[in-house]
């Protein structure tokens, strides 16, 4: 089992990152979560679990051992996949989902992509006893310039349709935050707000 990996970021999308290590280079699946927080710093420290199935093997990173801990326990319940467990840690930072968890908040789970009432109430049984409170991570809040809007609209574009949605409506949900916003926004603060209407 690979427990976490030390080294160079080589490269970072909202989906995944590339980190090399002794000449070797991870590509490392991550949530939102890990993406805002690691930053453009070079040298990164991932807390790593390893996900092997019959056709892949997949090495999913978090930024810290809090958000590992939350996705182990979202993975072990029944109905649950890695790559579920992901898109709720992109839709929701550790803190909101723990909190949503441990009040009973159905329709918070609901509102992530695959996961339907059934599921959500698994969740919340399953682990409501589980979870505990986490220190919580500000957003960077950096914001690009104007001239790269239409490269976060591609970054969040390729982010959503890898996380499984359809093209067509990611589209729509892209042009319709962008027209209502009178500033640029950040990619994470695009890519996020799409979740909540696709």
């Amino acid at each position: 089992m690979i427990h976490h990996l030390n080294g160079r970021l080589v490269e970072k999308t909202p989906t995944y990152a590339v980190v090399e290590c002794g000449g070797v280079g991870y590509q490392v699946h991550i949530s939102l979560t890990t993406f805002e927080r690691i930053g453009s710093e070079e040298q990164v420290l991932l807390h790593t679990h390893l996900v092997v199935r019959e056709d892949a093997q997949l090495l999913y990173g978090f930024s810290h051992p809090e958000e590992r801990e939350l996705f182990l326990l979202l993975i072990g319940v029944s109905g649950v996949g890695a790559n579920t467990a992901r898109m709720i840690l992109s839709a929701m930072d550790p803190d909101t989902a723990r909190q949503s968890i441990q009040m009973g908040d159905v329709d918070a789970m609901k509102r992530v992509k695959g996961i339907g009432a059934k599921t959500a109430q698994r969740i919340i049984i399953d682990l409501q006893d589980k979870v505990g409170a986490i220190n919580g991570v500000d957003p960077t809040g950096k914001v690009p310039s104007a001239h790269a809007h239409n490269n976060v609209r591609q970054d969040a574009l390729i982010a959503l349709t890898t996380l499984g949605f359809d093209r067509s409506r990611c589209e729509k949900a892209l042009d319709q935050i962008l027209g209502e916003s009178n500033e640029p926004m950040a990619l994470e603060s695009l890519i996020k707000n799409a979740l909540k209407r696709l």
